[in-house]
């Protein structure tokens, strides 16, 4: 079977999967309207293209509720070349109708749920689960592909809920040796995508004004993978390592860890909810970082 280095194209082609948050609970409360965030994000795609005719970039939309593909462009571009359809209204009139139901959608999924305390966090998870599966499935066509990362445009705060689920994919993406970078123009940094980023070599970067987001994108995102070993990006600062506990979903700075399965926990439990081993002494490590746990934890 043959590596996955050896059906690449070249070094500087790329595959962009770029998971994009659409969470109307977080646009609905923030200064920059999703119409101008979006006017950046289609600017930067068409920057993406237009770097190497080979570049395919796949577009997820990250809902409240739900994700879904809303972009491939070796699909779109196949269809307009056909057509005779050329240029960016051409290329993005499929994405923005399609954009367009899916919030549509969501937001319907939005009232159908009861309301409660949750955190108005968007399914980075599921979003993260598509991309990789997009991925795999180029590795596995057999033809030659271009060089596959993923980036997150997130605003939306962490849903703690989440944690095992995205760090699963977190790990996937790292034995793939896909790299995640990451975007995130919340008010409030994300522990998850300063994670996603250290653990699989991408970019993190947090943008203060959201004016000048397409210039971070291009300086930035836009970047191949072998462009960027010439290139000065943003370096990892202060990386937050807490996890969520997997009794009341909720982060936390120090807590106890199963040693059978490395489950965490916010308090003292007879029982380990995950594995079903009896804690003692013996079974129980006592009040710890996690950050600790994480760096004695062999490697999966």
């Amino acid at each position: 079977m043959a590596t996955v280095a050896s059906k690449l194209y070249s070094d500087d082609v790329s595959l962009l999967v770029l998971l994009l948050d659409t969470n109307p609970l977080f646009w609905s409360n923030t200064s920059t309207t999703f119409s101008q965030f979006l006017s950046h994000v289609l600017a930067f795609l068409n920057a993406v293209l237009g770097l190497n005719q080979l570049n395919q970039v796949v577009v997820i939309a990250t809902g409240y509720c739900s994700c879904d593909y809303i972009y491939d462009s070796s699909l779109t571009l196949s269809g307009n070349s056909e057509s005779g359809r050329t240029g960016m209204p051409a290329l993005f009139a499929s994405f923005l109708e399609k954009l367009e139901d899916f919030i549509v959608k969501d937001e319907e999924l939005i009232k159908e749920q009861e309301h409660d305390e949750r955190i108005a966090s968007s399914l980075l998870s599921g979003s993260l689960s598509m991309a990789l599966c997009y991925i795999q499935r180029v590795f596995r066509s057999g033809h030659l592909h271009p060089q596959p990362r993923i980036l997150c445009l997130q605003g939306s705060p962490d849903g703690p809920e989440q944690y095992v689920a995205v760090m699963n994919s977190i790990f996937s993406a790292q034995r793939l040796m896909v790299p995640i970078d990451s975007c995130y123009i919340g008010t409030q940094n994300s522990a998850f995508l300063q994670q996603a980023s250290y653990i699989t070599g991408g970019v993190h970067h947090a943008p203060k004004q959201l004016d000048g987001l397409f210039q971070f994108l291009t300086t930035i995102f836009a970047t191949d993978l072998h462009t960027r070993s010439f290139v000065q990006l943003p370096k990892p600062v202060g990386v937050d390592f807490r996890a969520s506990c997997f009794c009341h979903k909720k982060t936390i700075d120090m807590g106890y860890v199963c040693s059978v399965c490395l489950s965490i926990f916010c308090e003292h439990h007879k029982k380990c909810s995950t594995c079903g081993s009896v804690f003692g002494q013996s079974k129980l490590d006592g009040a710890s970082t996690v950050s600790e746990k994480k760096r004695k934890a062999p490697d999966s």
